[in-house]
């Protein structure tokens, strides 16, 4: 992830940017479903969620009818992909705008049942704006082992994800499912579902997609460097000491901070 330095005017426009945030949440907040379903933004996040859908199949990280994309609009509602269509083939009229709790409002599909495990997330963490759930193929090895690749071996992968959770499995669709992100959704974006696939959380649809594909990529150069017969390189403690101080600076999340400040 290309990393940029915070300056003064760089702060001025992350207050302008919470400000516009805030504006819109309010909005939504003021607005029926119907409204919300048929706004400017709702129908910008709709052609986001097409695009991102279309590279999750182009890149094989979703087969069949398989995987899933939500976003937050405003405080209330979630846009979010149907039951039943493979990604590659979505269209505006197919995104349902649902609830906090599941129920669609609008829309003429049915939603995923893995729409519960996005619900968890938004409620446990803020942060969370948008989420991706797909089964790359690498990725979805080690979440069929249960371990997740080991950390400290590339720097960009250490500044935009760094440690991945492994979640306990447990039956696709279901309560008991969701909630076993529950003890790593704050402190890590993204998460192995075991004998499933992954998750990612991130501030817009197009970065959550973009943590799928450096965590793909990841753990495919992991397997791939394995094959060559020699020692990994890992990289110095003192400066993954570095990209946490930046990691922190730029609000990224990473369980490593937790442990650094005392909060496990």
């Amino acid at each position: 992830m290309e990393q940029t330095a915070v300056s003064p005017t760089g702060q001025v426009r992350e207050v302008t940017q919470a400000d516009r945030e805030a504006l819109r949440a309010q909005r939504s907040e003021e607005s029926s479903p119907l409204v919300a379903a048929n706004s400017i933004e709702a129908e910008a996040l709709r052609e986001e969620i097409i695009l991102v859908g279309r590279k999750l199949w182009e890149r094989q990280y979703v087969d069949g009818n398989g995987g899933n994309i939500s976003v937050r609009l405003g405080a209330k509602y979630v846009l979010c992909t149907p039951t039943m269509i493979s990604k590659r083939d979505l269209e505006p009229a197919d995104i349902c705008l649902s609830d906090l709790e599941g129920n669609i409002l609008a829309g003429d599909r049915l939603r995923t049942s893995e729409l519960l495990l996005h619900l968890v997330i938004y409620k446990a963490n803020r942060r969370a704006r948008a989420i991706v759930h797909c089964h790359p193929p690498h990725a979805t090895a080690f979440a069929m082992t249960g371990t997740a690749p080991p950390i400290g071996l590339i720097s960009e992968y250490e500044t935009s994800i760094g440690p991945a959770a492994v979640a306990p499995y447990e039956t696709p669709g279901t309560k008991a499912f969701a909630e076993t992100v529950l003890p790593f959704v704050e402190d890590h974006n993204t998460i192995l579902l075991s004998n499933h696939g992954i998750v990612c959380w991130s501030d817009t649809v197009t970065h959550a997609e973009w943590l799928v594909e450096t965590f793909e990529t990841y753990c495919k150069t992991y397997l791939i460097a394995q094959q060559i017969g020699k020692p990994l390189n890992f990289i110095p403690a003192s400066k993954i000491n570095e990209i946490l101080a930046l990691k922190r600076r730029l609000g990224y999340p990473d369980a490593r901070l937790a442990r650094l400040e005392g909060r496990d």
